[in-house]
């Protein structure tokens, strides 16, 4: 069985942690590096809950790719809920290790994971990695449909492929427009709409849209807005990213057994649709 050292240089390997941002926090959160791996548990977020899936399921790795600590701490007390996952991952012998927006622009990265699980092909990254000469890195990917989709055929694909959440697919714009092309980006993506207009397709599907960049996207252009939980944009990529360790494993002769947690860890949990407009909402006129 292979060290947690060196599962890990194979982690890096996929994403190295120099490609992260600035800002992010990856890389190899607890674990003693000369620890055996046999199972490795694939998530989204470091939550407790998935950590007690790791516990239970005997996991010695648990890869997220979500960060624990992302803005640092002063403390791993366990009467905080982070704390509270340090001890629980150190007392069971189980180590933590982030891939975030190192696995965002990875070739493949997070948005080639949603991408495959719309079926969409994928035709390059929608902002490029300059220091990738095959030009296949980077942030979001630009897609297109193998036969063109009205833009309400396009919302039900999306919410019939991705996990099921409470929030569903929202989508902007009009729903008998015909999609032929399609930029995607795992996670947060409404500060990409310079890029995304930039690349002319015709509807962009990501997570997190606020109000008012939205209101303003569609008032500049026709672009069509498909807007998913930001969970299920990219549980994917666990599935992605499994596959990509059970490779390697198989290569080395390792015997890894990877596993990929189904546990939705969306921290919305219920959705009511609207049902009154304001001319019957009982507001004064």
């Amino acid at each position: 069985m292979p060290r947690l050292s060196e599962v890990i240089a194979a982690l890096d390997a996929l994403w190295p942690p120099s490609r992260a941002e600035q800002w992010d926090a990856v890389g190899t959160v607890c674990g003693e590096p000369d620890a055996e791996v046999t199972r490795v548990l694939f998530a989204v977020d470091p939550v407790q809950e998935i950590v007690d899936e790791a516990v239970e399921l005997g996991a010695d790795l648990l890869v997220t790719h979500h960060p624990l600590y992302l803005r640092g701490t002063t403390t791993v007390e366990a009467g905080t809920f982070k704390g509270r996952v340090v001890h629980t991952l150190i007392k069971n012998d189980i180590a933590l290790h982030v891939a975030h927006t190192n696995a965002d622009t990875a070739d493949p990265g997070v948005s080639d994971a949603l991408a495959g699980a719309l079926d969409l092909r994928v035709t390059g990254p929608l902002m490029p990695d300059p220091t990738d000469p095959a030009g296949r890195r980077g942030l979001g990917r630009i897609c297109e449909l193998d036969h063109p989709e009205t833009l309400r055929e396009f919302t039900a694909r999306a919410a019939s492929r991705l996990p099921s959440t409470a929030q569903g697919i929202r989508a902007a714009g009009d729903p008998d427009a015909l999609i032929r092309t399609v930029a995607v980006s795992g996670g947060s993506g409404d500060s990409l709409f310079e890029q995304v207009r930039a690349a002319g397709v015709d509807a962009f599907l990501t997570a997190d849209l606020r109000h008012h960049p939205a209101s303003e996207a569609r008032e500049r252009s026709p672009l069509a807005l498909v807007d998913a939980a930001h969970w299920a944009t990219e549980w994917p990529w666990c599935e992605q990213a499994a596959a990509q360790l059970d490779a390697i494993s198989e290569r080395r002769g390792w015997g890894l057994r990877t596993h990929v947690s189904r546990t939705v860890t969306d921290p919305w949990t219920a959705h009511a649709p609207s049902v009154t407009s304001p001319s019957t909402s009982g507001a004064p006129n």
